[in-house]
């Protein structure tokens, strides 16, 4: 009794309980909050209507990489790679037309500090959403099933946020108009848009059957996002050096940092999704988090990750969460794994989201200048800088802006399609434990169901209108989730111990994102719903 003390008082007694049983019913609301768990487990609660979580002694990086020690090249090669894949998603849409469309016609002063605070914002947003999925092996749209009044309010209602603005398939129709006038050399014209669709409806099976191979889908998307990554980087950075001259570059960048009036007579519906489509989705980023868990980050795991349907294959899905206790060993481990959080959020994923907006902003702000170029448009942009390019520099420019732009939607199309799937997958079986055991907690062909029948819907949703038009209507429903879920991650990660809990910086930014990306929905809602903005520029 003695010892069992000792080992019980790093932790507060009220949320401590040992449990006999082999089974454990953590709440009357519904039967999914029954799950098996070990003789004599030690539990931890936190929040509501979902099973306490286990606790346990968290992985070292080193156990869960299988390499005697990490230094920069094991973290390079084997530690960092979620926010790859992030990024992957992120340089998008928002980044090849609707920053370049905002820039092309308004110019640089008062929408760079707009990118740069969006693209700050969401990197902290991210990094406290990883942050409870690491020290729990929970996924986002798992954990705020923990909030009261429970799982039946926010898992419904954050997979309809996320669903809503991506179901419509704007971002598969891009992706469309830009294979077809790579390979016809022009933009679609009226008369063209059942050939769009049908090349839509392709690249949409192709994309399903990419996400059938792979040991871990998590890696078969970091390895190709990074390699398509690197190529698209690598041609912007050239080619925006080659052409733009140096005494572009400088008020450009400097528009980062210089807070400015927004310009006189700014589309209101465009800055707003030049917002929410900075960096990753403003407030749909928790979308992302399974990937940490899947990749093996802290408690993830313990959890196990989404296997590949051929050669990844049988992995199961953990039925419990995890919590490490407060004692000096876990919470170095836990330091480990946050500055690896870190480095792959402001290395990569903020670093990346700022090149990747800023080189196509630049060049096609330059292009949109010279003398005798037409400005950008909603219909013209998917091929706006090809064509000023082929126009001045040859048809080796033209195809080259051609190509890029299209690898960067379809590969931004993966992403999305695989993180629908995979937090539909995640919702069901945090919803509904016993459907789980019946597929042997095998949670693949869950996944693979939930994602053919999206393949199937979004193929019937493509419709004819523009896509800019649908991505920008998109990217403004992404900014209402960032008036809500910030709040819910307060509550989560205030009841973390004490080595993973949330910091007053933390606080800032959370309210900051709710106030930054709450004011563009709400100044674009008023604007749907009346006619006029709350605010006009």
């Amino acid at each position: 009794s003695a010892k069992l003390l000792q080992d019980l008082d790093f932790l507060p007694i009220r949320v401590l309980m040992i449990e006999i049983s082999e089974r454990v019913v953590t709440t009357d609301e519904s039967e999914r909050a029954q799950v098996s768990t070990p003789a004599c487990a030690r539990t931890f609660q936190i929040g509501v209507s979902r099973p306490p979580l286990l606790i346990e002694d968290l992985p070292t990086p080193e156990m869960v990489f299988a390499v005697r020690n990490i230094g920069w090249e094991e973290l390079i090669l084997f530690v960092l790679g979620p926010s790859v894949v992030a990024l992957g998603l992120a340089i998008g849409s928002g980044e090849w037309l609707l920053g370049p469309l905002s820039v092309g016609r308004f110019g640089f002063t008062g929408i760079g500090w707009v990118i740069l605070c969006s693209a700050v914002l969401q990197t902290f947003y991210n990094v406290e959403l990883a942050r409870f999925t690491i020290a729990t092996g929970e996924p986002s749209i798992v954990a705020f099933g923990r909030t009261p009044p429970g799982y039946l309010l926010w898992i419904p209602l954050a997979l309809v946020c996320f669903y809503l603005p991506f179901v419509l398939g704007g971002w598969g129709l891009s992706a469309g108009c830009s294979l077809f006038a790579l390979f016809n050399g022009r933009a679609p014209l009226a008369g063209d848009q059942q050939a769009v669709r049908n090349l839509s409806v392709i690249l949409m099976l192709t994309t399903f059957c990419f996400l059938l191979f792979g040991r871990k889908i998590e890696r078969m998307l970091e390895l190709f996002q990074g390699v398509v990554l690197t190529f698209v980087f690598v041609g912007l950075i050239v080619v925006t050096a080659t052409v733009v001259p140096v005494s572009y570059w400088a008020p450009a960048l400097l528009s980062l940092i210089t807070p400015a009036r927004i310009p006189k007579g700014a589309d209101v519906s465009l800055l707003s999704a030049l917002a929410g489509f900075t960096a990753l989705a403003s407030g749909l980023n928790y979308m992302i988090t399974g990937l940490y868990r899947d990749k093996g980050y802290g408690m993830g795991h313990k959890a196990g990750y989404l296997a590949s349907l051929f050669g990844g294959g049988r992995k199961e899905l953990s039925p419990h969460s995890y919590i490490f206790p407060e004692d000096a060993k876990n919470a170095s481990c836990w330091k480990r794994w946050f500055r690896y959080l870190l480095i792959d959020q402001w290395g990569i994923f903020f670093t990346g989201s700022i090149v990747g907006m800023m080189a196509p902003c630049i060049l096609v702000g330059y292009l949109a200048h010279q003398p005798g170029a037409a400005p950008p448009t909603n219909e013209s942009m998917i091929v706006y800088c090809a064509v000023q390019l082929g126009k001045r520099y040859g048809y080796l420019m033209f195809g080259w802006a051609l190509l890029t732009g299209f690898l960067l939607l379809y590969k931004a199309q993966i992403g999305i399609l695989d993180l629908l799937a995979r937090n539909l997958t995640d919702a069901v079986v945090a919803a509904g434990p016993r459907f789980l055991r019946r597929l042997g907690a095998d949670p693949r062909p869950l996944y693979y169901s939930s994602l053919f029948l999206l393949v199937i819907v979004i193929i019937v949703l493509i419709n004819t209108s523009p896509p800019v038009d649908v991505i920008i209507n998109s990217a403004n429903l992404t900014n209402l989730a960032a008036l809500i879920f910030p709040a819910v991650l307060i509550y989560l990660n205030r009841q973390l111990p004490r080595p993973a809990r949330i910091t007053w910086w933390s606080y800032l930014a959370l309210a900051a994102n709710i106030v930054f990306f709450g004011f563009f929905f709400v100044n674009f809602f008023v604007l749907r719903l009346t006619g006029s903005p709350l605010v006009r520029f």
